[in-house]
């Protein structure tokens, strides 16, 4: 996620990811979290979704970040100090505005979105139309509202509506595998990680035969979301938190 290590952690850290990997194996076994999805892309009209799903992805992903890393940061102006003095209710307008997309989506954009795309992914089941652009700002509110919510599993549920979308456009198209370029693209976007990105949407599913289409995805929208924010959240994130913490001490 980092996509660097300091010299004097880094084998500390990679010894905690195979302790965490080795613990996870001896307790559940090989697992995959989305399920297996062996769907690929046929030739011809199919691999233009690459190039579509890295780019809409990127942009979508870089705006996600940019809103997010901009409210943390906080605004001079006067709407940026009345959410420095009034937290709580600003936090209540995000939470109504994550209740008004949950009702337009019929309840399906609360928690990860774990279920709902691995149904899809798995067996098949179609996501709501309006899934990934609700999920989105379900997400974007809850971020900025200043309640942890996660970011990592309802990037790749967003990426996933995504991707949903853009299949629509080719008829006859392996949905499940446009909607692995849309997780892989979105998520890409977010943490500006791309050999991440494609890593962690790959082992998730267990589709290996997808490697090419998803590494590419993930460049392009890397290359696109760095056109729209400068830096990935969790760096921008961590960056102003260390500086918050400096000027408190």
């Amino acid at each position: 996620m980092s996509r660097s290590f300091e010299t004097r952690t880094s084998s500390l850290i990679i010894a905690a990811v195979i302790a965490a990997g080795l613990t996870s194996l001896a307790l559940m076994g090989n697992y995959t979290y989305f399920g297996s999805s062996p769907m690929t892309l046929r030739g011809g009209m199919d691999w233009l979704a690459i190039p579509i799903c890295g780019v809409a992805g990127g942009a979508l992903g870089g705006i996600f970040s940019r809103i997010v890393i901009m409210m943390a940061r906080g605004f001079a102006n006067k709407p940026g100090r009345a959410i420095k003095r009034h937290p709580l209710i600003f936090a209540l307008l995000c939470g109504f505005a994550v209740a008004i997309c949950g009702i337009v989506s019929g309840d399906t954009i609360y928690g990860t979105g774990y279920t709902q795309v691995k149904s899809a992914l798995e067996g098949g089941a179609a996501l709501p139309v309006n899934f990934g652009i609700l999920k989105f700002l379900a997400t974007t509110f809850a971020s900025i509202s200043g309640i942890p919510g996660g970011i990592f599993s309802p990037s790749l549920a967003v990426g996933a509506g995504l991707g949903a979308n853009v299949a629509s456009f080719f008829h006859g198209a392996p949905v499940a595998a446009i909607m692995l370029l849309g997780m892989v693209s979105y998520f890409a976007g977010v943490v500006q990680a791309p050999i991440t990105a494609f890593v962690i949407v790959t082992e998730m599913t267990d589709n290996h035969t997808m490697v090419v289409p998803v590494m590419a995805a993930a460049s392009i929208a890397y290359a696109t979301s760095r056109l729209i924010c400068e830096e990935g959240i969790y760096h921008a994130l961590a960056k102003g938190f260390i500086e918050r913490s400096s000027q408190t001490v």
